[in-house]
């Protein structure tokens, strides 16, 4: 169905960057568009919610500003205090909406912790390999979008992309890149079919750009998942995040904002106090579970990704960290009591945590979870069934990782006084297993 030009007033703006408006044929969801403002709009007619995007601004609100239009952003044209603002009411919509928690609650939500950079903060970048050049996937669809500057990136990856030509990357399809605030360096992860031996001129192509190592991936429908390969270099760097330093690579998961992920660890661990035993759940490659280390006599890192446990192994062996283990398993390893712990920080996927694993939660021994997510939706749902079952939701605060997006990270802590019947209480197990491996 073709789109109709409508005159729109906005009432607010919604999950997503997206503007509410409503009209006699329901909610329209206005990309573009901010608070108090009316657009004029493109608009789509959709099942249950009209889309559409936004062609002129006809009353302008007070926190718009210029801004790039790239796929990459949908919050751009907002001031960043105004960036900032819209992220906590992302997070009381949540809570009010889906975790059904009451006013003083939802009030009491901090102001967004900001990142310590609005621009230039991003340490990984992901492009198709054109003959035009570099190209973003265009929003909604497999359109490329060719990149000129990308100003989200951190400069050294912004010096490898102006100095790159990319008729040297032949047969590569796209192309990944990482950087390190903390060395300066860059390591670069080609996603193409074939062997490495393959790939030697694009690596030396890269390499003379000023990157210090090259891996070849697989192209699979998961990134990543079919393996991944040294061409030439360096496979990993080093990062900081908060107070410890990680290493990275342009294919391992680690959050994009180094500076502003260590700002919400440092908050988690101070959450989670300190004790006898704590469990990193989620943990990959353990950054959260180090900030927890010097104020617990164990912390515990579970993890399904192998590659990533082994990084913080390796990690921890380098830094002399002595009282971390690093383990392979998912919420359902809570049962064990070896893992048994008075605190129990989550980090889960943008899916949340799964009925399975909120039932072992709650049936853990922990009387505190600190739980960090990076979606609100999934983060009140799971903390509102939580306090369903008994547990006390605390201290709540969104942090900014994405500037110039609507992503927001929450940072949040849950207590309880009793433990249910089936638990088993953290001084009734062993907890001087050997903390290694």
């Amino acid at each position: 169905m073709p789109s109709v030009s409508m005159e729109l007033s906005i009432e607010k703006i919604v999950a997503g960057g997206l503007g509410l408006a409503r009209t006699d044929a329901g909610v329209v969801l206005v990309r573009g568009a901010l608070p108090g403002e009316t657009v004029r709009a493109d608009v789509r007619p959709g099942k249950g919610v009209n889309q559409g995007v936004t062609r002129e601004v006809l009353t302008r609100s007070p926190d718009r500003v210029d801004a790039p239009n790239l796929p990459t952003t949908d919050l751009a044209h907002a001031s960043y205090d105004a960036q900032l603002r819209y992220k906590r009411e992302f997070v009381q919509e949540a809570m009010s909406r889906i975790a059904k928690l009451g006013e003083e609650q939802v009030q009491a939500v901090a102001p967004t912790v900001p990142s310590p950079r609005e621009w230039a903060y991003r340490n990984t970048a992901q492009y198709l390999v054109t003959p035009e050049g570099l190209a973003y996937r265009e929003r909604r669809s497999n359109a490329a979008l060719s990149v000129e500057r990308d100003p989200l990136i951190m400069e050294n990856i912004q010096t490898i992309i102006r100095l790159l030509d990319v008729s040297k990357l032949e047969g590569v399809q796209e192309l990944s890149l990482r950087g390190s605030r903390l060395t300066g360096e860059v390591v670069a992860t080609l996603i193409a079919p074939g062997e490495p031996r393959a790939y030697l001129r694009a690596a030396d192509e890269l390499m003379d750009c000023g990157v210090v190592g090259v891996s070849l991936a697989a192209p699979a429908g998961r990134r990543f998942s079919a393996g991944v390969q040294l061409v030439a270099g360096e496979s990993e760097i080093m990062e900081q995040y908060g107070n410890v330093k990680v290493s990275v690579s342009a294919s391992g998961f680690a959050q994009i904002n180094p500076e502003a992920a260590g700002l919400a660890y440092i908050a988690a661990a101070r959450l989670a106090g300190n004790g006898p035993h704590a469990v990193d759940l989620y943990g990959g490659s353990g950054a959260i579970g180090r900030h927890l280390a010097p104020n617990f006599g164990r912390v515990v890192v579970l993890d399904t990704d192998f590659d990533a446990l082994a990084r913080g192994r390796h990690d921890v062996r380098l830094a002399g960290e002595r009282n971390l283990t690093f383990r392979d398993g998912d919420a359902a390893q809570l049962y064990h009591s070896s893992l048994q712990a008075g605190v129990i920080v989550v980090d889960p996927p943008r899916v949340g945590l799964s009925e399975m694993a909120r039932d072992a939660l709650h049936d853990s021994s922990a009387l505190k979870v600190v739980y960090v997510s990076c979606d609100p939706a999934t983060w009140a749902r799971d903390v509102g069934d939580l306090v369903k079952r008994g547990w006390t939701l605390g201290q709540v605060t969104p942090h900014d990782f994405y500037p110039q997006t609507s992503h927001v990270e929450v940072v949040s802590v849950l207590t309880r006084t009793e433990l249910p019947e089936r638990a088993v209480p953290e001084d009734a197990v062993d907890t001087t297993a050997p903390t290694e491996q």
